[in-house]
């Protein structure tokens, strides 16, 4: 089946194209959001092709998964079908709602033509779907493996843009935990954190790593820290559950599922994150253990062959083959 979507998000796609099927990858000159292409630090299989709009109107298509509103646009304009009733269509939803979250309103909200996928059962519950056909299809991760040494007494966090995004994604709360345990921040526009925390470098190292090498230097801290208040999943997350890393999160959003009882400490009082960060920096056997039950309850719950058979049955019923 030849299946059309946008390199949006890197990680999820990364899991999603492990599938039998054929991915349509748009491509444009400039590559950007709308044609970045095949991702070029992800391991992406052979299944994965690059199409310009022009090849694309001439390549059969049997299911489109958008991502974004203006994707319709682009495919009507490109295809020269309309998702939905042209072409089947499913509307993959990565975020929690933003705004006013009581009411907050999904664009795809009370449409008949197709289905909408939420990647957590939070997402579901706060958007205001409408009428519109509703599931959910947890997250799947390619396996990095049990990596996990620990050697490294520091916490890692991964967050993109955490000056410009402050208070969503817990940068305030860093200079607290960053007493209890010394913090290496991973992720785009990361530079400037510790100036901008009024933190000492040494307490607040900052780096933006390719995927690959991202894993092994989480594996090589003692912990993960997950101080974000308003988002989806985290991807980042389960892959250092599945690298073997204990977390140490905020119960908000769905991370209160992805964490079971003995995986780490979740809470709502940054103070007790805080004593979780100092306790495991201390002891680096039971943070080794509590990332080995990590890793086996993000094995179950959010392995790789359980995803891809969520969205071959989804995508059978969409297509009706």
């Amino acid at each position: 089946m030849n299946i059309l979507l946008w390199h949006v998000h890197g990680s999820w796609t990364t899991a999603f194209v492990q599938g039998p099927h054929t991915y349509l990858i748009p491509v444009l000159p400039d590559r950007g959001p709308d044609g970045r292409g095949r991702a070029l630090t992800y391991d992406w299989p052979g299944s994965v092709q690059e199409l310009s709009p022009r090849r694309l109107r001439d390549t059969p298509v049997d299911l489109v998964v958008l991502q974004r509103p203006h994707e319709e646009d682009l495919v009507r304009r490109w295809l020269g079908r309309r998702p939905g009733r042209d072409v089947p269509a499913v509307y993959l939803e990565h975020n929690a709602p933003p705004g006013p979250v009581p009411d907050a309103r999904h664009p795809m909200a009370d449409r008949t033509d197709l289905t909408l996928v939420h990647v957590t059962h939070f997402n579901r519950l706060f958007w205001d779907n409408g009428r519109t056909p509703t599931t959910v299809i947890e997250h799947g991760i390619v396996d990095p493996g049990h990596r996990y040494t620990g050697e490294l007494p520091r916490a890692a966090v991964v967050v993109n843009e955490p000056v410009r995004r402050g208070r969503t994604t817990g940068t305030d709360l860093l200079p607290e935990l960053a007493g209890a345990a010394p913090l290496d921040v991973f992720g785009m526009r990361t530079e400037g954190l510790a100036e901008h925390l009024g933190l000492p470098p040494a307490r607040c190292r900052t780096a933006d790593l390719p995927q690959a090498r991202l894993h092994d230097e989480l594996a090589r801290r003692r912990l993960y820290l997950h101080p974000v208040r308003w988002t989806s999943l985290g991807l980042s997350l389960l892959e250092a559950m599945h690298l073997g890393l204990p977390v140490v999160a905020l119960a908000t959003t769905e991370a209160v599922a992805a964490v079971p009882e003995g995986a780490g400490v979740i809470s709502t009082r940054p103070e007790e994150l805080a004593r979780a960060a100092r306790h495991y920096v201390a002891e680096p056997e039971a943070a080794a253990r509590d990332g080995a039950l990590a890793r086996r309850a993000a094995l179950r719950r959010y392995g790789l062959h359980r995803f891809l058979t969520d969205w071959d049955r989804l995508i059978e019923e969409v297509t009706g083959s």
